[in-house]
């Protein structure tokens, strides 16, 4: 039976996209604020879809600690859920990805809409400064940046190296760095169709002041606290 349910929540997150991208192009014209109203409303109607067929939900730990103004997210990365999911959970955002995701038909030039942060992976140096002058920008308009540190997703139990884009943003910038942790691969795991029933355990952890600091300080920091939590999380759910 989940499996079942697992296959049609794919179905229609697929067909949905295919209906939504569209509509979503329509939406050029507009500021970027109302096109991200709109376009987030496509990953509200996901969640409320893995919620009911495949029986995912969420709980949020640590909401207090998000600042008023705008911020950088430092993440963990697991699953495709939490790309979702910071879109109900946070304030209005834009994400650091690969420039490639942008081509794809319909989807990538919806997601263009929200002008995203996005960098030639393999550029080096140049990607990182990618990230700062439009991070910057980003930041000044009143969005918050979303960056995944490890680069790519990882499967529950594993880590990679964190990358400094971020922590190197926010030490350009002085915005304050928010670390979150999550075990959403235990649930809807990378690359499979099988959806797993269960809570998202989503925790934000205390802001990270940048100013006065290096990136490195920053990365490690946030890495200490985000892999400290991980290891929480995963024994609390064993």
């Amino acid at each position: 039976m989940q499996w079942l349910r697992s296959l049609l929540f794919n179905l229609f997150l697929w067909i949905s996209v295919l209906i939504y991208a569209p509509l979503a192009l329509f939406t050029f014209p507009f500021p970027v604020r109302a096109r991200y109203a709109f376009i987030s409303g496509w990953a509200r109607m996901q969640l409320w879809l893995a919620r009911w067929l495949v029986g995912i939900r969420y709980r949020v730990e640590g909401r207090q600690h998000l600042p008023k103004g705008a911020a950088i997210v430092l993440a963990k990365h697991q699953s495709t859920w939490e790309t979702i999911a910071f879109q109900e959970i946070l304030p209005p955002q834009v994400w650091v990805l690969k420039r490639e995701l942008m081509w794809l038909p319909l989807f990538g030039w919806a997601l263009a809409l929200l002008k995203p942060i996005a960098i030639d992976r393999g550029a080096g140096r140049k990607a990182v400064e990618q990230v700062i002058e439009q991070g910057r920008r980003r930041l000044a308009d009143g969005f918050w940046v979303i960056v995944f540190p490890e680069g790519t997703r990882v499967a529950p139990g594993h880590r990679r190296r964190f990358g400094i884009g971020g922590a190197v943003l926010a030490a350009e910038t002085g915005y304050p760095v928010v670390p979150i942790a999550h075990n959403a691969g235990s649930f809807w795991p990378r690359r499979k169709i099988l959806k797993k029933p269960g809570t998202v355990q989503v925790v934000i952890g205390p802001v990270i002041e940048s100013a006065g600091k290096t990136a490195q300080q920053i990365t490690a920091e946030a890495e200490h606290w985000i892999e400290t939590e991980m290891a929480r999380i995963e024994n609390r759910a064993s």
